[in-house]
């Protein structure tokens, strides 16, 4: 594909309208009375389509839906629920391209990383298909005679999932994939900047769905305002999880408010990601992965590399390297749907001014910018969206380098002395996402991911902060929630654990060796 697609083509292969409906419970879709969301596209300022949003009547009967939904779902075999998720699977791969197209076409990233996303979803697809089958328990010994102990794990019931706009599909399957494996059932709210994705999502598996009698309110999609899905939705005890990804400061409130009901949350906010680059790096490899991490998705994924920690001795060679690189970046910007481009628009003006303000307030602090920041203008970039990449250098004890500026911006930071002084600056912020180190020492990459080391969900020896794969679990500390997504065990978020005793003795007795007789 190339800038020359044709998006109103693909709005109809997906199944998309002028105006669409932002509801359903799978395969029925609610002639809704709310209000209409227009969605524009940053790439060009065009009106895609619009969406009539919920109302709280469309909320309460998809929420009663999806509890009855239940109720049939999690006395369906695992394997035979992972057999619908695995046919969602390959239908996402036939619309690969399509839905790749509209993802850059609304979010703005580039067409490879459209695609990129689209195969995520096709990933953990698979990913769950396997994981239906060891969602295992325990065995334990009992130290009673005649008697089992043992742990299993059962379906939570509904989880609620809240999206973000730069990953705007990807992650409602990071989460639905596993919790429909595990028997829950799912309520979905995609962000308001990127209905139309989520639209398009549901109707690819719509045919799967009824193909296989899914029942109506398994997976579940409710576009609305805030009026109708916003604290009502965080306060619905009906709703056993919520799984939210979104800043940290949005991530307080659903935590706070899920946590009054005492549900489960799982919160994958903000991160301040930071490259260590030692001078005993391979500093082509360390140039490669940073480059891509700060300006991939025009710097909006949680994982773009924020800070680079660079040592003293190499400082200056690799500022240099890093110039020359976004010059030729610098000559790749432009509309995400041409092949030839590297970065594309930031979703809106929101995203710009917030470029503009880090770019002023790092100057105040004492920084100094030495690449890029300007909003670019003239053909192709009537937006106003179109951002140079910047280059500032920094300490990171500035106040807005210890904040999150969700745009391709990254403060250099000098270090001195052994490995230990960077990896403290590393630390020495609120979020706790993503780390990395590049360097060719064993020693030094050890102490990095030991308990002395990054105190990061992710900390990578020379690999990028970004780019995550699906098989381990994706998620953070600190200011960044604490939650888990994705791979590994993180299944067990979406079930209950229940420990079980079964006594097949003709006896009863007590543990601790305790006596308690009638006679």
């Amino acid at each position: 594909m190339s800038k020359t697609i044709n998006i109103q083509d693909v709005l109809k292969r997906l199944g998309l309208k002028e105006i669409n409906e932002g509801v359903t419970t799978g395969t029925e879709w609610f002639d809704t009375e709310g209000k209409i969301n227009k969605s524009y596209s940053p790439v060009d300022g065009s009106l895609i389509a619009s969406v009539k949003t919920a109302t709280l009547d469309d909320y309460e009967k998809v929420m009663q839906k999806a509890q009855k939904a239940f109720e049939e779902w999690r006395m369906t075999p695992a394997p035979v629920r992972a057999e619908v998720v695995r046919q969602i699977g390959n239908a996402l791969r036939e619309a690969k391209e399509d839905l790749g197209a509209l993802v850059t076409y609304e979010m703005g990233k580039i067409y490879v990383e459209g695609l990129g996303e689209v195969q995520e979803m096709i990933d953990i697809c698979d990913f769950a298909v396997g994981q239906a089958r060891t969602m295992n328990g325990f065995n334990l010994q009992s130290e009673r005679p005649m008697h089992r102990l043992m742990e299993q794990y059962q379906p939570l019931g509904i989880v609620g999932i809240i999206s973000s706009f730069n990953f705007p599909v990807a992650v409602w399957m990071w989460n639905t994939a596993l919790a429909i494996t595990a028997g829950d059932v799912v309520v979905w709210k995609p962000s308001s900047k990127t209905p139309l994705t989520a639209i398009a999502s549901h109707k690819i598996i719509e045919k799967v769905l009824r193909d296989n009698n899914v029942p109506e309110g398994v997976f579940n999609l409710i576009i609305g305002r805030s009026s109708v899905m916003g604290d009502n939705f965080l306060d619905d005890k009906r709703v056993r999880l919520m799984s939210m990804t979104g800043s940290t400061a949005v991530g307080k409130r659903v935590g706070e408010r899920v946590g009054k009901r005492l549900g489960k949350t799982i919160l994958e906010l903000g991160g301040n990601n930071a490259v260590i680059v030692t001078p005993k790096a391979n500093l082509n490899m360390a140039l490669m992965s940073t480059v891509f991490g700060t300006v991939g998705t025009a710097g909006q994924r949680c994982t773009s590399t924020r800070r680079i920690i660079l040592h003293e001795d190499i400082y200056e060679d690799f500022k240099n390297k890093m110039v020359n690189a976004y010059k030729k970046i610098k000559e790749k910007i432009g509309n995400p749907l041409d092949p030839e481009v590297l970065v594309g628009p930031l979703h809106d003006i929101h995203a710009v001014n917030q470029f503009k303000y880090a770019i002023e307030q790092v100057q105040k602090e004492g920084g100094k910018m030495i690449f890029g920041g300007e909003i670019l203008e003239g053909p192709g970039f009537e937006t106003g969206t179109y951002v140079v990449p910047a280059i500032a250098e920094a300490e990171n004890h500035y106040d807005i380098v210890q904040e999150e500026t969700f745009a391709p911006i990254v403060y250099l930071i000098k270090y001195s002395g052994d490995v230990e002084n960077a990896i403290a600056i590393n630390n020495d912020v609120p979020q706790g996402l993503s780390s990395a180190i590049f360097t060719q020492d064993m020693q030094e990459a050890e102490k990095f991911y030991s308990a002395m080391g990054s105190d990061c969900g992710i900390a990578n020896v020379n690999a990028g902060t970004s780019g995550a794969e699906i098989g381990g679990a994706f998620g953070g500390e600190k200011d960044t929630g604490g939650g888990r997504e994705s791979g590994s065990d993180a299944w067990k978020a979406y079930m209950r654990r229940q420990t079980t005793t079964v006594n097949f003795s003709s006896d009863l007795p007590l543990a601790q060796g305790i006596k308690f007789d009638l006679d």
